[in-house]
């Protein structure tokens, strides 16, 4: 392939105070576009399913809102059965199939962290073999056959141990028999097979919903945002779906049936996504992401000692034209982050007409990795607030279980507390765009209300106020235990004392699940590169699964440090939540998010908006050539 040796200008005077901008050396004379501007830029115009270019007329009768909703369904069906298998697994385990309990905890806080953190894998063949589509038909087809084996394990009897003469005494006391090893073999089998479908599904639906939308239009901002909270609405709709019909099928039919409602759900929602197929715009995989990596890494190796003062310079390597090298990207403009990397798009003198990828890579290969780097700070910082909505499936459903749940004569499963933070999500997403963007738009002059890293910002602030309310209410629920003799039954309902006193702490963490994930996904999705975007995506599903193994961390090191059996001393997290403090542990948790919300803070300062580092790099270059006679286009 032909390439252009992009020759370097004579030194420009530069203050002492200043350091000199590599870009100097990477002029461009095409007319390159930006992603969020007005017009498509070379590999990323949308094609059809068969990877050709759409026309005009094909652009305007595929995508939009219309496609979006058919990728909705899939979602919302992915989500009920995530949320129905992390409410309902551990007590199947526990009563069916008759393991220990923590064993069961753990084995389900396992397949939830699995198959968050491993969504980087099916980033990774959307960006760079399957495309977003093929991507969401495989995995959504291999999670159906998991959410089956499930099914067939709650349902045939060969599958099961035997429940003769396993009343609630014998299973308290261990005396219930086991599962046999094949059996629980099988069982895991089929719930790993499910958590590596979600693994290919999550990070690509949201990016594949917004691909639906024409970056051309005048719109598209405003489109994408609200994409995301929609998208993030239909999240909420299938979490509430689980929590509450799911639990209810399980209570009146048995588990059968509710596993079996799972994989109905999901078969239906594959459905209707393959129903949509011809309204679908895609975009073109950009090869391995890894490979053109792991270039960058070596060729920045090879010429770490190469000076960018030396006369050996021809200039920083980038093809010709508005084609990129990377396809299913846009060409990415040079900037002076992580100025290393940028020597393996240094071209020497030495590397000939046409050398070797593994020695000269692009200027746009170079900024892909830059991205990537720049964004980790901010997922990252996210791992806290999925720490505690983690710990808040297990720690407020056992406050829940020493508290009355009666609402008026309905008396509430326990079970289905963590409804209610998905009804808070859902309640805030309606009046979203009603009551928050022109309030908060007064404030800060945003034309959405706030920017997406405001957002986030927002979202672990309020998660700060959510565990430090849990705490405090932990504090007044364990002394009114004591002093009221409930102390040693810690199963026995206080009927004096509401659980609805759990729904402050509930509605603030659904709030600031709203704005911290929310944020996050529509700022992965615009900041990543565009041959990128799924993996982008899967950073804020590997931040999920990275909450899920933390909180499995810390229980245990506050469980060794807190509590020593010798002397008969309960850890603050005791089973029994009465001799426990829990009260103690969500302190904890304040005081590591107040540091996290710091480090955010700090991160998010640092951080600059692509389409702004563009814009300022540009218009400082044509400062500087101006007195040349040179304009950056």
């Amino acid at each position: 392939m032909a390439a252009r040796e992009i020759k370097s200008p004579e030194p420009l005077p530069v203050t002492p105070a200043r350091r000199k901008r590599l870009g100097m050396y990477f002029l461009e004379s095409d007319d390159r576009r930006t992603a969020l501007g007005g017009g498509y830029t070379g590999g990323a115009t949308p094609v059809n399913i068969h990877g050709k270019p759409l026309s005009e007329l094909s652009v305007s009768k595929t995508g939009g809102w219309l496609a979006a909703f058919f990728i909705f369904g899939n979602e919302m069906a992915e989500r009920m059965a995530y949320f129905g298998l992390s409410v309902n697994m551990v007590a199947f385990m526990f009563y069916v199939m008759h393991r220990p309990f923590e064993g069961s905890a753990n084995a389900v806080n396992n397949f939830l962290g699995i198959s968050q953190a491993s969504s980087v894998l099916g980033g990774f063949l959307a960006d760079a073999y399957l495309g977003r589509y093929w991507t969401i038909a495989i995995f959504t087809t291999i999670y159906l056959a998991g959410l089956t084996g499930i099914t067939l394990c709650a349902t045939m009897t060969s599958l099961m141990p035997n429940q003769d003469k396993c009343d609630q005494i014998a299973l308290l006391l261990g005396n219930c028999e086991p599962a046999k090893p094949w059996q629980m073999l099988y069982l895991y089998a089929v719930l790993y097979i499910t958590a590596f479908g979600a693994a290919g599904i999550r990070p690509c639906v949201s990016s594949f919903g917004a691909d639906q939308f024409d970056e051309r239009s005048r719109d598209y901002k405003e489109h994408l945002d609200r994409f995301f909270n929609f998208f993030y609405l239909s999240v909420t709709v299938g979490a509430i779906v689980a929590f509450t019909a799911v639990v209810y099928i399980q209570i009146k039919h048995g588990w059968g049936s509710a596993f079996g409602s799972l994989a109905i759900a999901m078969g239906m929602s594959n459905l209707v996504f393959f129903l949509g197929t011809p309204l679908y715009r895609h975009r073109l995989p950009g090869g391995s992401p890894l490979t053109r990596v792991a270039q960058v890494l070596v060729a920045a190796f090879r010429k770490r000692k190469a000076s960018f003062q030396s006369s050996e310079i021809v200039g920083l390597y980038e093809l010709p034209g508005k084609r990129s090298a990377v396809k299913g990207s846009s060409k990415i403009a040079h900037t002076d982050d992580f100025r290393c990397l940028d020597k393996a798009a240094l071209k020497l003198k030495e590397d000939g007409v046409d050398p070797s990828p593994w020695r000269l890579c692009t200027v746009t290969q170079v900024e892909e990795i830059k991205i990537l780097l720049k964004l980790v700070p901010i997922p990252a910082c996210t791992i806290m607030l999925n720490l505690i909505l983690t710990e808040y499936l297990t720690l407020s459903v056992q406050q829940a279980y020493t508290l009355n749940t009666h609402m008026g004569s309905l008396k509430l499963p326990v079970t289905c507390m963590p409804v209610f933070p998905g009804l808070s999500i859902f309640l805030l997403l309606s009046l979203y765009y009603s009551v928050f963007v022109p309030l908060s738009r007064k404030i800060t002059g945003h034309p959405h209300g706030a920017s997406q890293l405001q957002r986030v910002g927002i979202g672990l602030a309020v998660s700060i106020v959510s565990v430090a309310w849990a705490g405090v209410f932990e504090w007044y629920r364990r002394h009114y235990a004591i002093e009221r003799g409930y102390e040693a039954s810690f199963l026995t309902p206080m009927q004096d004392l509401s659980a609805y006193w759990l729904l402050i702490q509930y509605c603030l963490i659904g709030i600031a699940e709203v704005f911290c994930i929310v944020g996050l996904l529509e700022f992965l999705y615009e900041e990543a590169p565009d041959a990128m975007r799924s993996i982008g995506s899967a950073y804020a599903a590997v931040a999920g699964g990275l909450g899920c193994f933390a909180a499995t961390i810390l229980n245990n090191i506050v469980k060794s440090i807190t509590g020593n059996e010798d002397k008969r001393r309960p850890s603050w997290l005791s089973q029994n939540i009465n001799t426990g403090r829990f009260d103690y542990f969500y302190w904890l948790l304040t005081v590591m998010s107040v540091i996290n919300f710091c480090v955010f803070l700090f991160a998010a300062h640092r951080y600059q908006y692509r389409a702004k580092q563009v814009t300022e790099i540009r218009e400082e270059e044509n400062v500087q050539l101006s007195t040349r006679g040179h304009t950056v286009p």
